[in-house]
C-alpha cells in the first residue's frame, strides 16, 4: 500500500498488551503485513506484577489508514487498549540517545559546550573521546546530532519515543 506523503500525518500510538512471548512480533507482523510503516518502536513491563506492557508505535499515513492501524491493533487478542495520543490532546513524547563523539583540542571542547547548551550528560570519557547521553523530543536529538556530526561523530543508539497524556488522566 502505497501511502500519499502530502497527506500523511505522524501519530504517536500506545499499545497495552499482555506481557507475553510473541506479542511484538504479532503487532510488528500487523505492520508488515499491511504495508504501513513503523517510524519508531519501544516496548516496556508497566506492571508490578509483569503481566501487562505497553508498547509505543509512532506511525505514519493519512488518517484513515491511522483508523485502520487503530482498528487492527484493538482486535489482536491479547489487546487491552489502544490510545492514539496524537488525537487525545496534549501529551508529551520523549526520547534518549547515547551519542560518542572522538575529537582532540579545539573540536572536543566545542562538542563539550554543545553538549551542555542541549543540556546532555557525559556519562562516558576517555582521553580521545565522549559518550554523551541526551533527552527529548527527536527534534532536538537530531539537531544534537547535526551538529556533533562537524565534531566528530562516531556512534549513535537511540531509544525511540515514549509518549504520555499530560494531566491526571492515563491512557
Amino acid at each position: 500500500m502505497k501511502i500519499e506523503t502530502q497527506d500523511a500525518e505522524r501519530h504517536v500510538l500506545t499499545v497495552q498488551v499482555d506481557n507475553e512471548a510473541g506479542i511484538l512480533a504479532k503487532i510488528a507482523g500487523m505492520f508488515t503485513a499491511r504495508g504501513y510503516n513503523i517510524d519508531s518502536l519501544t516496548v516496556a513491563d508497566i506492571s508490578e506484577d509483569h503481566a501487562v506492557s505497553r508498547i509505543t508505535v509512532v506511525t505514519n499515513g493519512p488518517p484513515p489508514v491511522i483508523d485502520q492501524i487503530r482498528a487492527q491493533l484493538e482486535r489482536l487478542v491479547p489487546v487491552h487498549k489502544v490510545t492514539d495520543l496524537t488525537e487525545q490532546g496534549p501529551y508529551v513524547e520523549r526520547e534518549l540517545a547515547l551519542v560518542k563523539v572522538a575529537g582532540m583540542g579545539e573540536k572536543r571542547v566545542e562538542a563539550l559546550r554543545i553538549a551542555e547548551l542541549f543540556r546532555a550528560k557525559v556519562v562516558d570519557t576517555t582521553t580521545s573521546s565522549f559518550v554523551f547521553e541526551i533527552t527529548g523530543s527527536p527534534d532536538k536529538i537530531s539537531s544534537f546530532l547535526v551538529l556533533m556530526r562537524e565534531l566528530g561523530l562516531v556512534e549513535v543508539g537511540r531509544s525511540g519515543i515514549v509518549g504520555m497524556l499530560r494531566g491526571a488522566g492515563g491512557a
